[in-house]
């Protein structure tokens, strides 16, 4: 399962770059292609050093919904996202096999799975009812990729 996970994640990393380099959302398509580098190699390579990533990157994003700007909750969610990362990577669990915190893990699990379920209902048709363009579709897709690998990598703890 974990080098499939490090495929989805990766290919996901690979067009948010795609979307970087032709000018896309550059904070959100930047963090979310860390946030997919960052899931392949955590998927392949378990080590501690993650953590420490995306605990800076969890500092970032909180600091940067606090101070406004465009889209807080989008950041606000790319906080929750590092900072679940930092905690898989962290955690005893990720590399001893024992129970991790089961009540930080179930909250995680409820809103990674209640995403995925929402960011998968917007691949179907716009709130207007029409159809939205292929971009946009592939993605709420990458999104909601992203979303399923953070249930899987959760459940496994």
């Amino acid at each position: 399962m974990s080098t499939l996970l490090a495929a989805v994640a990766g290919g996901t990393a690979g067009y948010c770059l795609y979307r970087l380099r032709r000018g896309g959302q550059r904070e959100s398509d930047a963090t979310e292609a860390a946030m997919g580098l960052g899931m392949a190699g955590m998927a392949l390579w378990p080590l501690p050093l993650w953590g420490w990533l995306f605990a800076g990157l969890t500092v970032y994003m909180l600091a940067a919904a606090a101070l406004g700007g465009h889209h807080p909750g989008h950041r606000l969610h790319h906080a929750v996202g590092s900072a679940a990362m930092a905690y898989m990577a962290l955690s005893p669990a990720a590399h001893h096999g024992a129970a991790g915190l089961p009540l930080l893990t179930g909250l995680l699990l409820l809103y990674f799975g209640g995403y995925t379920v929402w960011s998968g209902t917007r691949l179907l048709v716009t709130p207007t009812g029409h159809t939205v363009a292929v971009s946009a579709h592939v993605s709420r897709a990458c999104r909601s990729a992203m979303g399923v690998g953070m249930f899987a990598m959760l459940l496994t703890m």
